[in-house]
């Protein structure tokens, strides 16, 4: 866990100058003195939810002046940490920074605890990342046109591995087999940082990895780096095709955003909206984030919950598609 120790009466005050309103505006809904609010990450510490989410929370967390907790709450291809936030209270205390599995596993699990349009309020989006094809130092293929004829000529020997079921990182895994023809086997981890251990270590073959926790792992040396899942090549790593140049069709990206519980006040989310967009347009954090290949978007919370619910179109479709259960 992270801490950012920072004043929070300051923040009272300074969320009533800015917006305009009322003390009695902040009376009920602000974040309450005596506890500390918490950033939710749904994944083990390591992978690019958790890097981005702390990179955020430490920044906004000076802005806004309170004391921000980072924590990590694995399991369920993200269910637990996105339902623990779900049922907690609307008053700016818990925030959730969550990728494509928040509108993807409702359509994979049996039963799923929350409603990714009606059980919370969009903030943001902090980032969209491309995901990085990276193969393991022990797998014999020099490129993805080569990975593409080893599967053909070896189906179901191939094993890919995610962050869990209903990531992005395995749907483009999915994806991949779809328009290839090819057949791998799924091994699911909880969390990218532990499928990236076993990738190094050979015990998988390949992963579509977030290009954020991927990247500085191709660039020691660790595995290897084939192209990015994008139609169009990463403006920071632009070392790496995109696989669309070789499989038609085959587009792919993270992303990474903010949420609070439904019914949190209006104004807690319009003062989270703007310090993010602030702190992710911070030449520091955007230097850091272009050496991850995230390009900040910081857009307002009715296109957010726009592009939330075009992804949900679009991944359910698949999921349903392909016949994708969570086991």
């Amino acid at each position: 866990m992270s801490r950012f120790s920072l004043d929070r009466r300051a923040l009272l005050g300074g969320l009533g100058a800015s917006l305009a309103l009322p003390a009695s505006g902040f009376a009920q809904g602000a974040w309450p003195q005596g506890r500390a609010p918490k950033l939710v990450v749904p994944f083990t510490p390591g992978g690019a939810t958790d890097i981005l989410g702390r990179l955020v929370a430490d920044k906004v967390g000076q802005a806004l002046g309170a004391t921000f907790v980072v924590e990590n709450r694995a399991g369920a291809g993200g269910n637990i940490g996105v339902e623990a936030v779900a049922r907690a209270e609307p008053n700016g205390d818990t925030l959730l920074i969550v990728s494509v599995g928040l509108v993807a596993n409702p359509a994979l699990y049996a039963k799923v605890n929350y409603d990714p349009l009606t059980d919370f309020a969009p903030i943001t989006m902090v980032a969209l990342v491309p995901n990085l094809l990276v193969v393991s130092p022990t797998l014999k293929v020099k490129d993805t046109a080569e990975l593409i004829a080893y599967g053909k000529a070896n189906p179901g020997k191939l094993t890919y591995a995610s962050s869990g079921v209903g990531t992005s990182i395995h749907l483009a895994g999915e994806l991949f087999q779809k328009l290839t023809g090819i057949k791998m086997v799924h091994v699911p981890y909880r969390g990218s940082a532990q499928a990236m251990q076993d990738l190094i270590g050979g015990r998988v073959d390949l992963m579509f990895d977030n290009i954020t926790a991927a990247l500085p792992q191709v660039r020691a040396g660790t595995v290897r780096g084939f192209g990015v899942t994008t139609a169009q090549r990463a403006p920071t790593a632009s070392e790496f095709a995109p696989i669309n140049d070789l499989v038609p069709g085959f587009d792919v990206s993270s992303w990474f955003a903010l949420f609070a519980p439904a019914k949190t006040p209006q104004a807690i989310i319009d003062r989270l909206q703007s310090e993010t967009k602030a702190a992710i347009a911070d030449p520091v954090v955007r230097g850091k984030m272009d050496q991850l290949a995230a390009q900040p978007v910081g857009n307002m919370p009715a296109e957010l919950a726009a592009f939330v619910r075009a992804e949900q179109t679009k991944w359910v479709g698949l999921i349903r598609e392909v016949g994708i259960k969570a086991e």
